[in-house]
């Protein structure tokens, strides 16, 4: 979850913007075409191109996590009256039948564009980050090691997003996609939230112990977090503990030195390198998906990365 209280704000300031961008797009082509409406100018829409259209739909498709390609409708491409701009609309509906419009200016061949922000379209949609600067090695880890697609978490323990994506996230590694991606889970407690810091030391003390009773310990924070408190999360670590046979002494030690709270600190400062603002972010094979991982946009995006190792194998052969 975004950090206390700002996150209800910033989604309001991000609806805002939307908004204030969808209205200054719409007015520029307004005044376009008033403009063009006079003598001095003629607006014309340009030809029709599938090929060029389908290309574009691609790249808004994967740019903004869209599922499924079919949801975004193009409107016409026309010249504006402006020298080398050209503006269409582009309507995106989703399964539930909400529908949003907005603006995009583009160049006249259609390989940069502005919605709200500069966008090259001959660039990866993706956005990909480069997680070759962060710490994956000797890391809670679900899925093979060699699977096609690696899915980097940040969570806090005492996130309730955190907590409703955590039954999602074992569904995809044992059931959906066994198999295919790799969870690699990096610890991101956040300050306003009192005991997730403590559970997170705790859990990385069990997993020195035993890979597995990482793994048990998330489940058991995320399904309790209502009755854990500051001033408790000593003695549910020290149960829990207790119920997995993990050794009470060696985990205490554990939890008094200084290892586990390295590591912890390492993934935070993993997560501010990446830009992580929230909990829970997952990467994507360097693809990030903020919030939660149901509904179609997360299989959307692991099933083109599925889509693109088995064509790399297929080219390699």
């Amino acid at each position: 979850m975004l950090m206390n209280h700002r996150k209800t704000s910033l989604v309001i300031r991000i609806a805002w913007l939307v908004g204030l961008i969808a209205l200054a797009c719409g007015a520029m082509l307004d005044a376009a075409r008033a403009e063009a409406a006079s003598p001095v100018a003629a607006i014309e829409a340009v030809p029709n191109d599938a090929v060029r259209d389908q290309a574009v739909k691609v790249f808004l498709q994967k740019k903004f996590r869209i599922p499924a390609v079919e949801e975004i409708k193009l409107g016409p491409l026309e010249r504006t009256g402006i020298k080398d701009l050209y503006g269409r609309t582009v309507t995106v509906t989703n399964d539930k039948g909400q529908t949003a419009s907005v603006v995009m200016f583009t160049n006249p061949d259609e390989t940069k564009a502005i919605i709200g922000q500069f966008m090259d379209l001959n660039s990866d949609p993706w956005g990909r980050t480069d997680l070759r600067m962060i710490h994956l090695e000797d890391r809670p880890t679900l899925g093979p090691a060699d699977a096609p697609v690696t899915i980097v978490e940040f969570a806090d323990f005492e996130c309730p997003f955190c907590a409703h994506a955590f039954g999602e996230i074992e569904t995809l590694a044992n059931t959906t996609y066994k198999g295919k991606i790799k969870i690699i889970f990096k610890n991101y407690p956040l300050n306003v939230h009192p005991w997730a810091r403590t559970a997170a030391i705790g859990a990385e003390c069990a997993r020195l112990q035993n890979p597995e009773a990482f793994w048990d310990f998330a489940r058991y924070y995320y399904a309790n977090q209502g009755s854990i408190t500051p001033q408790n999360v000593q003695q549910k670590i020290d149960a829990e503990a207790a119920k997995l046979s993990l050794d009470d002494t060696v985990l205490k030690a554990c939890m008094a030195g200084t290892q586990a709270a390295q590591r912890i600190a390492q993934d935070q400062a993993d997560a501010n390198a990446v830009k992580v603002s929230s909990t829970p972010t997952f990467f994507i094979n360097g693809i990030a998906v903020v919030g939660l991982p149901e509904g179609k946009t997360f299989n959307f995006v692991i099933d083109s990365e599925l889509a693109s190792a088995a064509q790399k194998a297929a080219s390699a052969k």
